[in-house]
């Protein structure tokens, strides 16, 4: 695995104000703590971080952060994305020990196309998006991914079935589903019961237009609430 090297700026102000101005300048607001180090706030360059975490590794690249010309290996622990641009806003780095085992989650990916599942109308319904497993900083993989093209109807892959790479230990249940091929639902039409048809086309004709107002301020309220959220 190649090293990576990433430069932290100490020293940095703190709160919200300060955090908009960094980001300005293109360097991202993050904290560094672990293995009994007291939490730091520190900022590293943009560009910089956007390589650091391009390679084979992805997102748990181990890299290793320069301090104030001391070295840390770390890992990325966690990220927040700015909600309207969906670049990262800040970041938690982890110091870790190389030989240490640790548990992390790897993105999870489909690929290919279940063809066998998309003539039957059915759909191919990935449950997870990461998978749990134990190993060294360096070991750590990229990402799974699983071929779903000869996926039938009514197949369920489980977190088990994933080959995991040399030195690498699954933590999450084997038996957990984690790609489920789904049949097409078919539409249920319920009739009415024999002897009750009469009554049923009569309380239709009474409470017509009352049933027509609530469906429509149910399709308002639905469109309310989607433009509350957004």
């Amino acid at each position: 695995m190649t090293d990576i090297t990433l430069t932290a700026q100490t020293g940095r102000t703190t709160g919200s104000a300060a955090s908009r101005r960094l980001r300005a300048k293109d360097q991202i607001p993050a904290v560094l703590y672990g293995h009994g180090m007291d939490s730091l706030s520190i900022a590293v360059d943009r560009r910089e971080l956007r390589h650091a975490l391009t390679g084979p590794a992805g997102l748990n690249a181990l890299i290793h952060l320069d301090v104030d010309g001391t070295t840390h290996p770390t890992i990325v622990k966690s990220f927040q994305r700015d909600p309207v641009k969906r670049n990262v806003a800040h970041l938690d780095f982890v110091v870790v020990s190389l030989d240490e085992v640790i548990e992390i989650s790897v993105a999870f990916h489909v690929e290919g196309e279940a063809k066998a599942v998309l003539t039957e109308g059915g759909l191919v319904d990935p449950a997870v998006d990461t998978i749990t497993v134990r190993t060294t900083p360096r070991n750590v993989p990229g990402a799974f991914t699983y071929d779903i093209s000869e996926m039938q109807i009514g197949d369920v892959v489980r977190a088990g079935e994933l080959t995991m790479p040399e030195g690498v230990e699954l933590v999450d249940d084997p038996e957990m589903a984690i790609v489920t091929a789904l049949a097409a639902q078919a539409e249920v039409v319920e009739e009415p019961e024999e002897g009750e048809e009469g009554e049923g086309a009569e309380g239709e004709g009474e409470a017509g237009g009352e049933g027509t107002a609530g469906e429509g301020g149910g399709d308002s309220a639905a469109s309310e609430g989607d433009s509350s959220s957004g």
